[in-house]
């Protein structure tokens, strides 16, 4: 029966005026509103500074991080227009205050832009405190200033004479919105460095006055020294391939080198923009390196007939830049985050200049091109071998041996609703019979793992079929491996690693986030791996037993305690009886789940070389600076 107390009507319905909704919806503007969502407010005032670099007004970027939270961005572009706009209102209070309204929709402005939708400023605005935003222009120094989500504070007025020209804004994310949330000092300079690699006539200068550290960027050798960053504590092949074109009225800049690692890594940008999900220019670029590599292979009798190699071999072990420039009338993004190109238009100008440029240089450097087409082949056996066996076990020739495989250790979840199952990866047999006592056995399948897996960083797929325990989670998620893993397939929509809050445990952790990183990365970009997080303690008292995450918050219990208390400290999940690690751990209305995401891929793909790769010291400076882990992110369900 219908509530009738619910009704809707006309009057349900409400316009939300000016920035109003942004404030109500910001997901739909910057993605979160955690700590991710805050230094997007940054990016988007950035980009504004970059947007005037690429059209060639300026060359300089400073980032300063205030003690009391908020951050100033200053570049030395063109400034922003200080007249009157058409509608009566000063232009800076156009621009910060109502949604897309910018310089960016007319060509004459900016030729190319990163900031299309015209939305940046305002819903940074939108999103703060206070913004204050100075203009040096025209031999005038302007402000104007906003408080509370973009009311005008001090409207426009002139507050000096110089002449220089640029902007500076300044703002405090509004701490309601972002609660929790400080910027990061590290997190903004790997994004400024970025930057500097994609812009080699530009220096980004950070600095951090709460913590009095600073850093400075600058590159002559453009994205040619971004593959070399990348590629540092890697074996190179060969130099790198740098080469540019314009097509179409796109500027196109790549750069590439091979290693001898058995892990792809492109890199797109859109107007200096990371296109993070791809887009038509990462498709370009892949079909023209396969076409260019297949067609010199057959051109000069390496392969035969109608054989070719698959893009997948031919980009094993490469690491790639691919810079695009498009003009405003046809740059399409999809989603005001911008992570994905949508641009037709692209995909055939790089992959024609791509193909062009392979092809010369393949014929000039025979020697490189035999080595990488070497290396495909390889990597096209490796694959089809396991590809082989897998089909074998799907179409039952190996099912006995899967079925026995799995049947030793994995508890299975009865429900058919794939998308609701979870996989929970836990350390030791002891607590994963603890877990399977008292599990949901219609969403919950266990399955034990016996020590620590195999490191993957430099393993191959030929090397996870050879192991055992690796082998028993590739068959219970039943997706697939490496290039052939498809997320979709999934038995589970979530796979939850559940170690000891200990040392061992952190590193089993760091070894199967490695191993779903390299062999099914899909699963962490769709956002489906998940760590567990059991409680430190239980604290007793006479009114009952409590259980607490962390030493803070145990000290903060002890001091409000009024009785006296029982603490225990659970050195291991095998510690706990099954009723309570079901409740503290597993049970979905109780638990805390970290979810494991891939925000940069190239950040990812360093800290995951750095940690688990060969050389020592690179690790060590890294964990001496990196000591302080916290837990961002908290999803209960």
């Amino acid at each position: 029966m219908a509530n009738k107390n619910n009704t809707y009507n006309e009057h349900s319905i409400k316009i939300l005026e000016g920035l109003e909704a942004v404030r109500k919806r910001p997901g739909m503007y910057i993605g979160s509103t955690d700590k991710r969502g805050m230094h997007h407010l940054v990016w988007e005032i950035v980009d504004n500074a970059i947007d005037e670099i690429i059209n060639g007004y300026g060359n300089y970027i400073k980032i300063l991080l205030r003690k009391d939270g908020s951050i100033t961005v200053a570049d030395n572009g063109r400034g922003v227009p200080i007249g009157m706009h058409e509608s009566g209102r000063s232009t800076p209070e156009v621009i910060y205050t109502v949604l897309h309204a910018g310089g960016k929709f007319e060509s004459e402005g900016y030729k190319v832009s990163g900031g299309l939708h015209g939305v940046g400023g305002s819903v940074v605005n939108a999103l703060s405190s206070k913004m204050e935003v100075t203009i040096y222009r025209d031999g005038k120094v302007s402000q104007i200033k906003f408080r509370d989500g973009g009311l005008v504070e001090s409207p426009l007025k002139t507050i000096g004479e110089s002449k220089k020209t640029g902007t500076i804004v300044s703002f405090l994310p509004n701490k309601e919105i972002f609660k929790n949330c400080n910027f990061s000092f590290t997190t903004i300079c790997e994004r400024m460095q970025e930057s500097a690699f994609l812009l080699s006539n530009v220096t980004i200068e950070i600095i951090d006055e709460e913590d009095n550290l600073s850093a400075k960027y600058h590159y002559d050798n453009g994205i040619v020294s971004f593959v070399q960053y990348i590629n540092e504590n890697k074996t190179p092949l060969h130099d790198v391939i740098h080469f540019s074109s314009t097509k179409n009225n796109i500027e196109i800049e790549i750069a590439m080198q091979y290693t001898d690692s058995y892990n792809e890594q492109l890199l797109s940008f859109v107007n200096n923009v990371k296109t993070s999900d791809g887009g038509s220019h990462e498709v370009g670029f892949k079909t023209g390196l396969t076409k260019a590599f297949n067609d010199y292979a057959k051109g000069n009798n390496i392969i035969k007939g109608t054989n070719s190699l698959d893009g997948a071999d031919l980009r094993e072990g490469l690491s790639a830049i691919i810079s695009a420039k498009i003009p405003e009338s046809l740059l399409q993004f999809e989603g005001q985050t911008k992570g994905k190109l949508g641009t037709p238009e692209a995909r055939s100008a790089v992959e024609s200049a791509t193909y062009e440029a392979l092809k010369f240089y393949l014929e000039e450097n025979k020697e490189i091109a035999l080595s990488i087409l070497g290396k495909a082949e390889k990597s096209k056996l490796a694959r089809e071998a396991a590809r082989k066996a897998r089909e074998q076990v799907r179409k039952g020739a190996g099912k006995n041996n899967k079925e026995r495989i799995l049947s030793e250790k994995l508890a299975k979840a009865t429900g058919k609703n794939y998308a609701l199952n979870e996989l929970f990866l836990v350390e030791g047999d002891s607590a994963g019979g603890s877990a399977k006592t008292n599990r949901n056995r219609e969403t919950q399948a266990i399955l034990p793992l016996r020590g620590k897996v195999l490191n993957c960083e430099k393993a191959s797929t030929k090397d996870i079929e050879a192991n055992a325990e690796l082998k028993q989670i590739e068959y219970a998620i039943g997706a697939g491996l490496g290039p052939d893993f498809d997320y979709k397939e999934s038995n589970y929509g979530k796979v939850i690693i559940m170690t000891d809050a200990d040392v061992d445990g952190s590193h089993i952790q760091i070894l199967l986030i490695t191993f779903f990183y390299r062999f099914m990365r899909p699963l962490i970009e769709q956002g489906m791996l998940y760590i567990a997080t059991p409680p430190l303690y239980s604290f007793e008292t006479s009114k009952g037993k409590e259980y607490i995450a962390t030493d803070e918050d145990l000290e903060e219990r002890k001091k409000n305690a009024k009785t006296s208390f029982k603490v225990n400290r659970f050195k291991g999940l095998g510690e706990m009886d099954a009723s309570e690690l079901y409740e503290t751990t597993m049970n979905p209305e109780n638990r805390r789940l970290l979810r494991v995401t891939l925000n940069d891929a190239s950040i990812a793909e360093k800290r995951i070389h750095v940690l688990m790769g060969d050389e020592v010291g690179p690790r060590k400076e890294w964990i001496n600076e990196n000591v302080d882990f916290t837990l961002e992110d908290d999803f209960r369900k």
